[in-house]
């Protein structure tokens, strides 16, 4: 659990790197970065699945890439979840904010110890 926690502030703090890096995403505060982190790690742990196990031909033919697409998608329910605390301008955006979290993510976790 305490894990899940800490993964929740890492995912906040990407989000808050991506709002101030990328133009067309927008966030409302902290506050707002943690209330999408927390719908984020939600989606990822039900939706995400799902769709991987539904688009498991395109990845695979992609070589994974479609994955990101699919990250794009649940930040676009979490943006579509969040109203205005959480916008990003568009299907562009949210999968360069993928991958830019995902890159963040990558980072900070490699230097947090389970």
């Amino acid at each position: 659990m305490k894990s899940w926690f800490l993964h929740i502030i890492v995912n906040a703090v990407a989000i808050i790197a991506v709002g101030a890096l990328l133009d067309g995403v927008s966030i409302s505060g902290v506050g707002g970065a943690l209330l999408a982190a927390f719908i984020l790690s939600i989606l990822n742990a039900i939706v995400r699945p799902i769709l991987v196990v539904l688009t498991l031909p395109i990845t695979i033919l992609s070589l994974g890439l479609f994955l990101f697409v699919i990250n794009a998608i649940t930040l676009g329910l979490t943006d579509w979840l969040l109203g205005s605390t959480f916008e990003m301008a568009g299907f562009g955006i949210a999968i360069v904010a993928a991958i830019i979290i995902s890159l963040i993510n990558l980072v900070l976790n490699s230097f947090i110890k389970d």
